[in-house]
């Protein structure tokens, strides 16, 4: 079939990859931060849990010798990266899947590949606005982080915000948008609260202690506190990390269904 000189000159006109990319992560990252009710999730919670658990004496912590909000901004940070990258994500694109929207969008210039990259670019730009604010407030309760952990921080929310988008994107690809609804939430208070988040690992009870330090939130955890209470980033973690991303990952690319 011969290439028509209207298709040629629609071609030539096309936006390159790197636009269209940079313009469905603007769409991504402003959808987010414009809903209400995402926002509330993303920033006003982690925000709320951070003042309420700092001030609050109705927990008692074992802190290992640091503040008290030295020992928890790392892990509201790493819930935080939860938030927006699992739970946000994966009800978002699943309602998004059942409208046909992910379909469509998929047959457009932007394409399959460049979707996926805008998603988790907006993920990440959702992140970055969660930090400031959230450290901010923190900073103002007296944190002094490890000024030699916070790029060491940053490799974490990274590695952390792949495990978790690629757990989003195979439970969004693979359940109904109203089972996604209940088993994100559900996954995301349960991982909060035995999942080696907020607190270590070690401070959980029984078996618990081993499964944590397994699972992505524990890791994340984990890597976040280390990081930016000691300025070290533990090799454990990044291979934990890793390990769910890749494992996710390929289950998402072989189960996703776009409609």
């Amino acid at each position: 079939m011969t290439t028509t000189t209207a298709d040629r000159r629609a071609h030539a006109g096309a936006a390159p990859t790197w636009r269209r990319v940079l313009a469905q992560t603007s769409f991504e990252a402003r959808a987010i931060l414009r809903n209400g009710e995402q926002l509330l999730v993303t920033v006003v919670v982690p925000v709320l849990v951070l003042v309420g658990l700092t001030r609050g004496t109705f927990v008692e912590l074992d802190t290992g010798g640091a503040s008290r909000i030295d020992f928890l901004a790392p892990g509201v940070l790493a819930l935080a990266v939860m938030t927006t990258s699992f739970t946000s994500q994966a009800i978002a694109s699943s309602f998004d899947r059942r409208n046909g929207v992910l379909r469509l969008l998929s047959t457009t210039p932007l394409g399959r590949g460049g979707l996926l990259a805008g998603k988790v670019l907006g993920v990440l730009v959702v992140e970055l606005v969660q930090v400031l604010v959230i450290g901010a407030a923190a900073v103002v309760l007296g944190w002094r982080p490890d000024p030699a952990g916070i790029p060491l921080a940053a490799v974490a929310v990274v590695l952390g915000t792949a495990a978790f988008t690629s757990l989003a994107m195979l439970v969004a690809g693979t359940l109904r948008a109203e089972a996604v609804l209940a088993v994100a939430n559900l996954a995301l208070l349960v991982l909060a609260v035995a999942g080696g988040v907020i607190v270590p690992a070690s401070s959980l009870p029984g078996p618990l202690q081993h499964v944590a330090l397994l699972l992505p939130s524990g890791a994340l955890g984990e890597a976040m506190r280390e990081t930016l209470l000691h300025g070290v980033l533990p090799p454990w973690s990044v291979v934990v990390l890793l390990g769910w991303t890749a494992a996710l990952g390929w289950g998402a690319g072989r189960l996703f269904r776009w409609h």
